[in-house]
């Protein structure tokens, strides 16, 4: 596989960081995932995180070097990750599980798998427009489809953030699966939570990601994205891949630094990039929680996805 990839989460104008994001990649195999927990229920960064952290080792298990079907993966991982979420929740005796979005994408063999639950995005951006789009589990989204709200108004709708899917929570989550979709040369797989498509729009983020190298193009959307939103701006988490598959180097005098090849990678190898465990909560020195409290923190999460990863 070739390919360019760049993630970034930033905290916004809120206390705490609830969105997780990861990416994880073996010779033949490429996952990404985000989730958005949902700051209107208790723990919601807890429910992001065991979605992206159990997600990503069961991928580190199984992609040696790649999945045997990427669409059961999606279907029986993320129902799992649902589990172990409210297991957690269970564990703890919360008085209501924690619940957050998630979207999250497989590229194997040229072709794109993803699946996704509640209103965080992938987009496919293929020659300069919007190829595809996920479609919101919203309630405004609903509404738009009925004929109720057109973009305008619903971008300032008091229901914007409602979602009706998702992990976690007291219902199983509709989660909404896509066909396996061919990749070409110079594809970009987008995915982002809503902090990010909210102020941007569609054509912000078609005109964002679509020239330059994520490198480039992810901190400049997040930029522009919280100067949008101003002192309302949620957590903003964006990662962009570039399907490079087919690229011609010889000859190019560009830049192809930051262009990943896993074609020497070890059959077992895995490179993965996730939030560490420890930023859980970013406003931990608020709370005054000890060492002590951090690590029986992690190992309670651990214990959680340990159960649903075997």
């Amino acid at each position: 596989m070739k390919f360019t990839i760049f993630q970034e989460s930033r905290i916004g104008k809120r206390k705490t960081n609830q969105d997780r994001i990861a990416h994880c990649y073996s010779r033949d195999s490429l996952m990404m995932v985000l989730a958005d927990g949902m700051g209107g229920h208790l723990h919601g960064e807890i429910a992001s995180h065991i979605t992206v952290q159990y997600l990503t080792r069961v991928f580190q298990r199984e992609a040696q070097p790649k999945l045997s079907d990427p669409a059961m993966f999606l279907s029986r991982e993320l129902s799992l990750a649902h589990h172990a979420i409210i297991d957690y929740a269970l564990g703890k005796s919360l008085r209501e599980a924690p619940r957050t979005t998630v979207v999250a994408c497989i590229v194997q063999d040229g072709h794109a798998w993803w699946a996704h639950a509640g209103d965080s995005r992938l987009y496919l951006l293929r020659h300069g427009r919007i190829h595809i789009q996920t479609h919101d589990h919203s309630r405004v989204q609903l509404m738009m489809d009925q004929g109720l709200l057109d973009v305008r108004s619903a971008a300032t709708h008091p229901n914007r953030n409602r979602v009706y899917s998702c992990l976690g929570g007291t219902h199983l989550p509709q989660i909404e699966f896509s066909r396996r979709t061919p990749l070409q040369t110079g594809d970009v797989l987008a995915l982002c939570t809503d902090g990010v498509w909210g102020p941007m729009g569609n054509e912000g983020i078609l005109h964002g990601l679509s020239k330059e190298s994520p490198m480039i193009s992810v901190p400049r959307v997040l930029t522009q994205a919280e100067a949008a939103a101003g002192a309302s701006c949620d957590n903003l988490s964006l990662i962009a891949m570039v399907w490079r598959e087919g690229d011609d180097d010889e000859g190019d005098e560009s830049d192809t630094s930051d262009i990943i090849s896993t074609q020497t990678m070890a059959l077992s190898d895995f490179t993965t990039r996730i939030d560490s465990i420890r930023n859980l909560r970013p406003s931990a020195a608020e709370m005054l929680l000890s060492e002590d409290e951090i690590e029986r923190a992690i190992q309670e999460i651990n214990a959680a996805i340990q159960k649903f990863s075997k």
